[in-house]
């Protein structure tokens, strides 16, 4: 499997444009990384059951956070997506997360195609109020068995926000680049 970070782009996120590759499936309680040094999925843990992923869970390719890793998206779909699966995505919003006392942005995202839907899905707000507390309560509760007190939901942003910030992760990128 080749490096994700040197074939793909992280797409045209003037138009709000993403590709996301899936690390985690929705309702998976695997928590899967990619290696890009061996170019592979891997099996970090299994997380308790009452955490499972309540959202498709993957990165932006070519792409780095301020906590050193890819940045996350978040990719609402009606159904898991498997692991190592590219998505073209339309950029809806950003979730605003801190991890260990370390920014950990999540952009919130759509199949660019969704014709289940009809393409109704344009904003954060669509996919309302029980779903966006539905997640914040994931993450600020996911690591509560190992390590209570390390995660902090700081709020949604919209899509400017989140367009912001993937040109921040993307100039980072291309700056630092990964080391091995």
């Amino acid at each position: 499997m080749p490096d994700f970070n040197k074939i793909l782009t992280p797409g045209q996120i003037d138009e709000g444009l993403i590709n996301a590759i899936v690390d985690i499936p929705e309702g998976s309680t695997l928590k899967i990384e990619y290696d890009r040094e061996h170019g592979i999925f891997m099996l970090d843990r299994r997380e308790p059951s009452i955490f499972a992923k309540p959202v498709n869970y993957g990165f932006i390719p070519a792409t780095k956070d301020t906590d050193g890793d890819e940045l996350d998206a978040l990719i609402v779909c009606s159904e898991p997506i498997p692991t190592g699966v590219l998505v073209h995505a339309k950029i809806i919003g950003i979730f605003n997360f801190e991890d260990d006392g370390e920014m950990d942005y999540k952009i919130v995202c759509v199949p660019e195609d969704d014709r289940n839907t009809g393409d109704s899905i344009k904003t954060i707000d669509d996919l309302g109020k029980r779903w966006m507390e539905k997640i914040e309560f994931h993450f600020a509760h996911y690591k509560d068995l190992k390590k209570p007190g390390t995660t902090k939901v700081l709020g949604w942003g919209d899509i400017n926000d989140a367009k912001k910030i993937i040109h921040e992760c993307i100039a980072r990128f291309k700056e630092e680049g990964f080391s091995k």
